[in-house]
């Protein structure tokens, strides 16, 4: 039986390559995910996602709070390609990774320039005989999609101009720890329709998040992002709001969540965005709609023109916690395609 087995999924992997291996692995187990891609949380189920979290909560457990020392990842190297700039993505990656023992390898486009002085196909070949993992920080997620097509090797999205799963792990980690639980919650995005909401739009509904969304008229997320949250919102039981109007997005909300009105790449229409986005700046009015418990987030860096001082700086403002979940989070997401480690901490409450 082992040997037929053995032989099938043999076949499997020199067949169809890495992904269908993998695939084929984790339909008999929600929770193995070593090996696994993590482009964007879409083709994640719930299981996965929570296991995720899960990880994340049971590290910063164990080596923040219990002071324990896991080298999970001692001997293994992380090839961290970087197109933007960044502060959270770069210091808790590189933190995080040597924190577990293993060697970040730091890629800007002075080193690496992807597609340029070599293919595509090839810096993928090159960079899975080397290291045991990229995180990129791209432009394009076509390029991620490129690189995880030809690599033998995890690739994990670092940002793209369509999504930001690894941030999104972070917030739930922080919504989570605060409340005790996500299931049930309301969160309202109040602010551009970018990559930062196409990930809460991909997975919140999975948690059995309803999610409210209010941006400006031309700056809704994009169609097919839409057409699929519709879809998970029905087969999860959530609801979904889509709005102009950021008090009626932020009516009875528990998560107040924003980002940057001006991504990178952007700056030439700042001056026409700030006007456009007149009037979605958070303040204690717009609390004033949201449910007694409200708690905001924002993924940083932050302008005073997306949300005042007094709501940043307030109590119920998780900002800082969000941050340093960056780090726990990333590390889970690396401990667990990257190993074959279970946690110890019993499973939270999703």
């Amino acid at each position: 039986m082992l040997y037929h087995l053995r032989n099938m999924l043999n076949a499997a992997s020199l067949i169809h390559g890495k992904n269908s291996f993998r695939y084929f692995r984790s339909s008999h187990n929600n929770a193995q995910l070593k090996g696994r891609d993590l482009l964007s949380l879409k083709n994640y189920n719930a299981e996965e996602i929570k296991y995720l979290l899960w990880v994340a909560a049971d590290l910063k457990h164990r080596i923040k709070q219990k002071g324990e020392y896991l080298p999970l990842l001692q001997g293994k190297s992380l090839a961290m390609i970087f197109e933007k700039r960044s502060t959270r993505t770069r210091l808790s990656t590189e933190t995080g990774f040597a924190l577990l023992g293993g060697h970040p390898c730091f890629l800007t486009t002075q080193d690496i320039h992807l597609g340029v002085n070599e293919s595509m196909k090839d810096t993928a070949r090159v960079l899975s005989g080397m290291t045991d993992a990229v995180l990129a920080r791209v432009y394009h997620q076509s390029d991620l999609e490129l690189l995880a097509n030809e690599a033998t090797i995890p690739i994990v999205n670092g940002l793209s101009d369509d999504y930001h799963p690894i941030q999104i792990l972070a917030d739930y980690l922080t919504i989570q720890e605060h409340y005790g639980f996500l299931k049930g919650l309301t969160i309202s995005w109040i602010g551009d329709g970018n990559n930062v909401l196409h990930s809460i739009m991909m997975s919140a509904a999975k948690f059995g998040m309803h999610l409210h969304i209010a941006t400006p008229k031309g700056y809704e997320p994009n169609s097919s992002v839409i057409a699929a949250t519709e879809q998970f919102s029905k087969e999860f039981g959530t609801k979904l709001l889509m709005t102009n109007d950021p008090l009626e997005a932020a009516s009875g909300s528990n998560v107040l969540v924003t980002d940057t009105w001006v991504s990178m790449g952007q700056e030439e229409e700042k001056k026409k965005r700030l006007l456009d986005f007149k009037g979605y700046q958070i303040t204690m009015q717009t609390t004033k709609v949201a449910a007694p418990n409200w708690t905001f987030l924002h993924c940083l860096p932050r302008k005073p023109e997306e949300v005042d001082d007094e709501v940043f700086y307030s109590p119920k403002s998780l900002v800082f916690q969000e941050a340093e979940n960056r780090k726990w989070t990333i590390m889970g997401v690396m401990v667990s395609l990257l190993s074959d480690y279970f946690p110890q901490l019993p499973k939270p409450t999703f």
